[in-house]
């Protein structure tokens, strides 16, 4: 990072507020996981999709308490970039994994955008050619692109906009919709243990923006207290509302019926509700959700380790490749976003995403074991989100090679490139110093 660079990084210090870090937290779980994943874990769990939610939250809930310790401790725009060269120190096991938890951001913002797009397809009657679909989910990640170049106080006041229309939409939606519900002849369907710990772990990119959270600690007045409140907060908020919505859906909707609208099922639930008036706001409220969703996920990953970089203790392949300015690093992060949303279809690019977050979270919380004296986290709780995670990865990732062997084999490439493009980065920058 240049000097002009970090001043302009001092100068947007303390512009991310309590509220602002709240929504953006929000707003990097409430995309198109609630949105379009609701038909593909239905699935699996069947009525019982409020439970898979509540699964994922509790599954969390124990990450995101190693993620406000180390946050607290550490404030950093890095967030999880900076959590693991505390933890495992500089070298190739930190550097591999910053870059595929680099990976992980854009294939999650890849997926908020095949969201986006999927309910752009619905109100338009789903009458969108390919071509036209391809150039939406382009433009919007660009435009959020755009955003984040104007600075995080900026895509804070975006976020807290756009989510705030969310959650009064869902409010709205799950209220009418309890009230409309036939309770008497309510059936549960399908829900074996299995398919639950399957759709947990599917549901589980719904709750992977509490990392984005992290990222801007380095902007907060008072970390060590803002961070941890801004994270929890998010987190409760955004369960109660998959609490509700999940449970109004399989009120509503026969199971057979939510799983053949599959990726814009809320739209469908909505217009049972209100008509085509809850069709068209349910549809635009996905849209900002998704948007605000794929503006969040970009800021993490354009940041993960860009206040490291002058150090040297950033990965030596994001470091030398990608992380060299603010400009650059969002040029190739939105790039990289944009074709990985033209590759994998939706369903796809969720299981990977999902899949890629339990594992970082899993690894990123077993370094926080060595250095738990440093951030005063308890041993106890920390196991508990590791055994959790890779318990909830293992289910989701047999079910993957069963069903999505593409994606499976895509997510372990990934994870080895991770680690072999770093060692090479490290290893040809050795080979320049001993010259």
């Amino acid at each position: 990072m240049n000097s002009d660079l970090l001043k302009h990084s001092k100068k947007q210090a303390n512009d991310i507020s309590l509220f602002s870090a709240t929504a953006l937290g929000i707003g990097g779980m409430m995309g198109a996981g609630l949105y379009s994943l609701l038909g593909l874990a239905s699935s699996h769990a069947g009525t019982d999709v409020p439970l898979a939610f509540l699964i994922g939250a509790i599954a969390a809930s124990f990450s995101v308490y190693s993620y406000a310790k180390l946050g607290a401790a550490f404030p950093s725009s890095g967030g999880g970039a900076t959590f693991t060269v505390m933890s495992f120190g500089p070298g190739i096991i930190s550097g591999g994994i910053n870059l595929f938890q680099y990976i992980a951001y854009l294939i999650a913002a890849a997926l908020y955008a095949a969201g986006f797009v999927e309910y752009t397809n619905t109100l338009f009657g789903g009458d969108l050619s390919p071509l036209t679909l391809k150039c939406i989910t382009a433009a919007i990640i660009v435009i959020c692109t755009f955003i984040n170049l104007l600075g995080p106080s900026l895509v804070g006041r975006a976020e807290t906009l756009a989510i705030g229309l969310v959650v009064v939409s869902l409010l709205v939606f799950s209220a009418m919709g309890f009230g409309q519900a036939d309770f008497k002849h309510f059936q549960t369907a399908g829900g074996s243990i299995e398919g639950i710990a399957v759709a947990a772990g599917i549901l589980y990119i719904n709750f992977q923006g509490f990392g984005v959270v992290t990222n801007s600690s380095s902007a907060m007045k008072s970390p060590q207290k803002e961070l941890p409140l801004a994270m929890f907060s998010a987190l409760i908020l955004v369960t109660i509302a998959y609490l509700a919505v999940s449970t109004a859906v399989v009120l509503l909707m026969p199971l057979s019926s939510i799983q053949l609208h599959n990726g814009h099922v809320l739209a469908n639930a909505a217009q049972i509700v209100a008509g085509k008036i809850g069709f068209f706001a349910i549809s635009i409220s996905a849209l900002l959700a998704c948007a605000a969703a794929v503006n969040a996920t970009i800021f993490a990953a354009s940041n993960i380790a860009a206040d490291l970089t002058s150090k040297k203790e950033v990965s030596s392949a994001l470091g030398n490749s990608v992380l060299k300015n603010n400009l650059h690093a969002l040029t190739v992060s939105s790039i990289g976003v944009i074709i990985l949303a033209l590759i994998f279809p939706l369903s796809e690019v969720g299981q990977m995403a999902s899949l890629a977050f339990l594992l970082v979270y899993a690894v990123i919380t077993y370094g926080h074991l060595r250095i738990h004296q440093k951030t005063g986290a308890k041993p106890k709780i920390l196991w508990c989100a590791i055994i959790i995670n890779l318990s909830l990865f293992t289910a989701l990732m047999i079910n993957t090679v069963k069903t999505a062997p593409s994606s499976a084999i895509a997510l372990v490439f990934a994870l080895l490139a991770s680690f072999g493009l770093e060692a090479l980065s490290r290893y040809k920058s050795n080979r320049l110093k001993s010259r």
